[in-house]
């Protein structure tokens, strides 16, 4: 039986720029660490490749002034709103000084005490020893500034009313409510600037009479004068590059797994599993940030990183069916378990506390927390042994 399980390795890569023949700098970079670390690789082993490095390779950028294009062809003039948007330097700052250059006046409506990924305005304990328990009433930037006195950041410092006033380049107003709707009384044009629950929000805007909706993945859609886009996600994923531009989500990423898996097919003789990944889905703890601000983990992926893992529970068994064996007879008796185990163990108590979550969700989280998102210089990851289990061999 083998003694180690999965390993997941950060693959050091040169620094990418556009036109860069990517596949070939990944397949290079994996073969370097095969060699210097002496790896065997062996089917079913996962390469992965962080969204940045495609979406750079693709030379995939797009200028703050081509987002207040398309948000000036789309809205038109006039007042509009931005609902729900999340509290990033990084993520949406920019895009929001893009938005305020495309219109005459932004009315910004916040969510509070948190932001959808759960990046705190306020702490929550602060607003409870205020007294306030429920969070359905509206505020004024001010009124919410008067309530609590000091609204920074807990990690960052940042004040992120005033953050977002100071960015736009436009008249701007800020509003906090969890009503979606309460942006109506302000404007009928709106962006909703909400991730993962965009569609809901879109649609409970327009059943309550917004004239135009527009989400973040609707703006740079399609190119504009020659910018960057992406056709699903449109500004969503994107990145602060400098501070007239953004990187946006890699587009095409099918076509680049499929060459990466034939690559290294090609180099190792081995059948390799490949991703793109983004964020990780995952919590912190501590600082109660969902750390998912991509509109998903993993936007390709090869085949077999589909589905969800299909495992039986060790200490449950450990503890009841093989409760009376011990040594080398209880791990044989696991062997056995494991090989026979059913191809379906959905709501069966063998499986009883696994994790019924995607494999690329998995796979994706892993690789996210492996490379880092600050100076490692891994954006390439090698998983080995994932699909391993107690009886391989």
């Amino acid at each position: 039986m083998r003694t180690v399980g999965t390993v997941s390795r950060g693959i050091k890569a040169p620094i990418i720029r556009p036109g860069d023949d990517l596949v070939s700098i990944v397949v290079n970079s994996v073969n370097d660490a095969v060699v210097n670390e002496n790896i065997k690789l062996k089917d079913k082993d996962i390469v992965a490749v962080t969204e940045a490095i495609v979406a750079k390779a693709q030379g995939n950028f797009a200028t703050l002034n081509d987002i207040a294009t398309d948000v000036k062809n789309k809205l038109g003039k006039g007042t509009v709103g931005v609902v729900f948007p999340i509290l990033s330097r990084n993520r949406f700052s920019n895009i929001l000084k893009g938005i305020s250059r495309g219109v005459d006046k932004l009315v910004i409506q916040l969510s509070y005490p948190f932001d959808e990924v759960g990046n705190p305005l306020v702490s929550i304990d602060k607003l409870y020893d205020l007294g306030v328990f429920q969070f359905n009433k509206t505020y004024t930037a001010q009124e919410f500034t008067d309530l609590v006195k000091d609204v920074t950041h807990p990690f960052t410092g940042v004040n992120y009313l005033d953050l977002y006033k100071n960015i736009c380049e436009c008249d701007c107003e800020i509003v906090l409510s969890n009503d979606p709707t309460e942006i109506l009384k302000y404007t009928k044009k709106v962006i909703n600037a909400d991730i993962h629950s965009r569609f809901r929000t879109k649609k409970l805007l327009i059943n309550n009479g917004a004239e135009k909706v527009v989400s973040l993945h609707e703006i740079l859609n399609e190119s504009v004068n020659g910018s960057g886009y992406h056709e699903e996600f449109g500004v969503l994923g994107s990145n602060l590059s400098t501070d007239e531009k953004i990187k946006l989500f890699p587009r095409d990423t099918k076509t680049f797994i499929s060459n990466l898996q034939k690559a290294l097919k090609q180099k190792f003789g081995v059948n390799l599993e490949c991703m793109v990944y983004g964020d990780g889905a995952f919590k912190d703890p501590v600082g109660g940030i969902w750390e998912l601000a991509d509109p998903v983990v993993s936007p390709s992926y090869t085949s077999g990183l589909e589905g969800t893992p299909n495992e039986i529970k060790l200490k449950y068994l450990a503890d009841n069916k093989i409760a009376n064996l011990t040594g080398k007879d209880a791990v044989e008796a696991m062997k056995k378990l494991i090989i026979k185990k059913d191809k379906n163990l959905k709501n069966k108590s063998e499986s009883l506390g696994t994790t019924p979550r995607r494999i690329t969700d998995l796979v994706g989280s892993l690789c996210d927390l492996t490379s880092g998102s600050g100076d490692k210089g891994t954006p390439i990851v090698l998983v080995t042994g994932y699909f391993d289990n107690y009886a391989s061999e």
